[in-house]
């Protein structure tokens, strides 16, 4: 079996770990012991980009347990826990192509690695993956029957891809379920950004300006945990719904111009790119730290930021120090890249449990279906999103009321009125 990890003696520590994350994901163990019995993916190849976290190992043995022929590459080069990569590959005989650290180079020719094991299903987060086959390798395209995408930023790729006819198989986007979006992005993003800041900083956010960039489902969360801590929280959008929406939430808002000359602590979660670029710098105070939590490390423009530097140098592990030629001094996270990941363990299981749950049953639903999926991108059935909202709610041993006969025909007419 072919693999590239950084050292394969961290397998057991990396076993322990998955274990007691397995303990947080009770919907995707009862989705295992199923596919066990019933091999829906059996004889399939699937290559999976994504981090490889404790989380993302239980997905992995979950498929593989279906009957799968899985195998694994990172979908960031910073967010790779190397303990987790060696026991998968050890214990579980799954191969994966991940170092944490990784240079570009090595991060893409990991790509190519998982690509040219000729997958059926791919497993995309943030869609590079996809991007290679459309490129690199539209020779495999014809063997791909279709693929799952996990991220804003990537479903944002994929349909930009199918407007422009251009999307080569079926997609489901994981990240539009609700039991995907509502959960792991507002509360996991919230709670992991959170915790990757203070690993990195050891900060104190009671009293601190935090200012969060953009307000879609992640940056809900990560405000609202920084306000949690006592952070007086401002918070920067271009959507006026999304602007009303943390205005009337009790949150500051502003442009970003002015929330520069007066933050602390920036906090970018749009998706999008340059969010933070030179005339920012230029305004933040002295001693101003940036990260970011999208998935993508363009949201800030380090390269503006590296010009404007005199020196640079790093202070802390994950923290850069900029030392600008005007005198200040600006504190970059984790090199822009996903703080919550890079400087810390990602999402609690928990959450993860839900979005891996759709996972595995969007992939055992996109071999169903093969032959009436169309080259688009699909949201999540929405008796999926139901079924794995129910299967959480059992596992937490909370009873919901069911519609009687009555109130299920009234919601379903018309004749009755006032």
């Amino acid at each position: 079996m072919k693999y590239d990890i950084k050292d394969i003696t961290l397998a057991k520590q990396g076993q322990d770990r998955i274990t007691w994350a397995e303990r947080e994901m009770p919907v995707l163990r009862a989705i295992r012991e199923r596919f066990r019995k019933e091999k829906p993916v059996k004889g399939y190849r699937i290559a999976a980009c994504l981090h490889v976290t404790t989380e993302t190992a239980n997905l992995m043995i979950t498929l593989k347990e279906g009957g799968a022929d899985v195998t694994l590459c990172a979908s960031n080069p910073l967010s790779t826990q190397d303990d987790v990569a060696a026991a998968l590959v050890k214990f579980h005989k799954i191969p994966v192509y991940s170092i944490k650290g990784e240079s570009n180079k090595v991060y893409y020719s990991h790509l190519e690695s998982a690509i040219k094991t000729i997958p059926q299903i791919t497993m995309d987060d943030g869609a590079d993956v996809v991007g290679l086959l459309h490129s690199k390798f539209q020779h495999l395209m014809p063997e791909v029957i279709g693929g799952t995408e996990e991220t804003t930023t990537g479903v944002i790729r994929l349909k930009a891809m199918e407007q422009d006819g251009v999307l080569g198989y079926p997609i489901v986007a994981i990240n539009d379920a609700d039991t995907k979006h509502m959960f792991d992005n507002r509360y996991g993003t919230g709670q992991s950004t959170i915790d990757g800041i203070l690993r990195a900083t050891n900060i104190l956010f009671a009293g601190r300006k935090v200012v969060v960039s953009g307000y879609g489902w992640c940056g809900r969360g990560v405000a609202s945990r920084a306000r949690g801590l006592g952070a007086h929280t401002i918070v920067t959008e271009t959507d006026p719904l999304k602007a009303l929406e943390a205005a009337m939430d009790g949150y500051d808002v502003m442009p970003m111009a002015k929330a520069a000359k007066i933050g602390n602590l920036f906090i970018t979660v749009t998706g999008d790119k340059h969010v933070l670029r030179e005339e920012h710098f230029k305004a933040m105070p002295d001693g101003a730290i940036i990260c970011n939590s999208g998935h993508f490390n363009v949201e800030i423009n380090i390269p503006e930021l590296q010009k404007m530097s005199k020196s640079v140098k790093e202070v802390r592990p994950f923290v850069m120090e900029y030392h600008l030629k005007s005198g200040k001094r600006i504190y970059l996270l984790a090199d822009g890249r996903l703080v919550n990941l890079s400087a810390a363990e990602g999402h609690p299981a928990s959450v993860m449990d839900m979005s891996f749950a759709n996972q595995a049953l969007s992939v055992e639903f996109i071999l169903a279906n093969a032959k009436g999926l169309d080259r688009k991108v699909y949201s999540v059935p929405r008796e999926i999103d139901r079924e794995v909202a129910r299967l959480k709610l059992k596992a937490m041993g909370i009873p919901i009321d069911t519609l009687t006969q009555e109130q299920s025909k009234y919601l379903v007419s018309w004749q009755e009125g006032t």
